[in-house]
């Protein structure tokens, strides 16, 4: 807001339109605190999530980085991609998306929107923005050269304060770029000019656009989590400057030795929650979610991944994903006893009294537990299952957004499945090693009112 009262204008984009309709219902925004910027775009919208049929509200996207994605798309394996990748297609077809999301009347924010939003207007959404580049930035001394070699006004170059005074300089773009690419500056002295040559390393995250990752979503809010891969754990950092800056509260945060990636949760209704363990996460990351109460359910269903942990089934939503209240899709492969690549289901329960959740079931195979639930199984081929077939986006109410037409046909002439699949191309952001369920973080689901 202005000074006299009056809304300062928005850009023209649709995420900030969405910002918009947020910012109409509520308040003005309080006096920033030293946890959260001025700028509480979603005010008053607690992050919640309890089942994955639920309608979707409000969704978080990262719009695939030009400088980040080129620095990945430069060495796909190295980037944990799974193909080369061509960044304008990636960018129109996630455009798509982004636009097949609003027309299914969800409120989409991507996460360069959110670190600029206010920023030119905003002083307090400013200097929180430079304290996020700062900590992205370093300035050091090439090797085989020494700080204390340089005269007393040279090392003024290397230091905080002339950081600081570089940063304040900075265009928003050039802010979040920073942010993004995570830049370190190696000088070493040239004697002549203006006395230093600088050479340039990056870290760029070039896995953001995967935000269903960084953090998981349960009843009792957003928890952040920790990335078991070294190229990506700064991406926790930027969602959570995210969220705080949306005024959402994080309820907790997965601490070491536990590793928690997004991709292995499903919330599966107000009584069961379900994670998997394996190639990414692991049971140190359960065991906090249940002994920080950071769930809110009263059952908590840990999916083990012990015999196959294999890069094409990394996460649990590799391999299967809800599509109503009582249907969902499952990779054959792992169904059944005897399967060599099966998940096994230790369940926790949570005792009434002590409030401490206690191991009631072990080694249950999935798909049975699944059954016993209620669940009616869509088995998926290991041919679909590599093309992302399991890897679907649920909107609430069985609106499902699939990237694999085969299976999105399979789906919808089953007879238990009611609801409707819309098939997107998003083959240059799979290139990536994700679909549409990895790179959707769902923030906000409407819950339904108890009968």
């Amino acid at each position: 807001m202005a000074e006299n009262g009056n809304r300062l204008p928005l850009a023209k984009s649709a995420s900030f339109l969405d910002v918009r309709s947020v910012e109409d219902e509520t308040a003005p925004p309080p006096k920033r605190s030293k946890l959260s910027t001025v700028v509480n775009l979603l005010e008053a919208k607690k992050a919640v999530q309890e089942h994955e049929n639920e309608v979707a509200e409000v969704v978080i996207v990262c719009e695939p980085e030009q400088a980040s994605l080129m620095m990945g798309g430069l060495h796909p394996r190295g980037s944990l991609y799974e193909r080369p990748v061509n960044i304008d297609t990636a960018k129109q077809q996630h455009a798509e998306f982004r636009k097949v999301l609003r027309e299914h009347g969800v409120r989409v924010l991507t996460v360069r929107e959110i670190l600029a939003h206010h920023v030119d207007t905003n002083m307090s959404a400013r200097v929180d923005l430079e304290e996020l580049a700062f900590q992205a930035l370093t300035y050091v001394m090439a090797p085989g050269s020494d700080a204390m070699s340089l005269a007393e006004s040279d090392r003024h170059y290397l230091s905080d304060a002339y950081k600081r005074e570089v940063i304040s300089h900075m265009s928003t773009t050039q802010l979040i770029d920073t942010v993004l690419i995570n830049p370190t500056v190696s000088l070493q002295p040239s004697y002549r000019d203006t006395g230093f040559t600088a050479s340039y390393t990056f870290e760029p995250l070039s896995n953001l656009v995967y935000t269903r990752d960084q953090q998981v979503t349960t009843c009792k809010g957003i928890v952040m989590g920790r990335l078991r891969s070294a190229q990506r754990q700064r991406e926790v950092q930027v969602m959570r400057f995210c969220f705080n800056k949306l005024g959402m509260a994080v309820a907790g945060e997965i601490r070491e030795p536990g590793y928690l990636e997004g991709g292995d949760f499903f919330p599966m209704g107000s009584d069961l929650a379900m994670a998997g363990i394996g190639l990414r996460s692991n049971l140190a990351a359960c065991q906090q979610l249940m002994d920080e109460d950071l769930l809110g359910t009263r059952r908590f269903a840990v999916v083990r991944d012990d015999f196959d942990q294999h890069q094409d089934r990394m996460h649990l939503d590799c391999v299967f994903s809800v599509l109503s209240d009582r249907c969902c899709i499952m990779l054959a492969d792992i169904m059944g006893e005897a399967s060599p690549t099966r998940r096994l289901v230790d369940e926790y329960t949570r005792d009434p009294v002590s409030g401490k959740y206690k191991l009631t079931r072990e080694g249950v195979e999935f798909s049975a537990f699944i059954t016993g639930e209620g669940y009616h199984i869509i088995p998926i081929s290991h041919e679909h299952q590599l093309q992302y077939a399991c890897n679907v986006l649920n909107l609430g109410d069985s609106r499902i957004i699939s990237v694999h037409a085969p299976s999105a046909r399979q789906i919808v002439k089953d007879p238990r499945f009611t609801g409707d699949v819309q098939v997107i191309d998003f083959s240059s952001i799979t290139s990536m090693y994700g679909s549409v369920h990895c790179a959707s973080q769902v923030v906000k689901r409407v819950p339904r009112v108890a009968k």
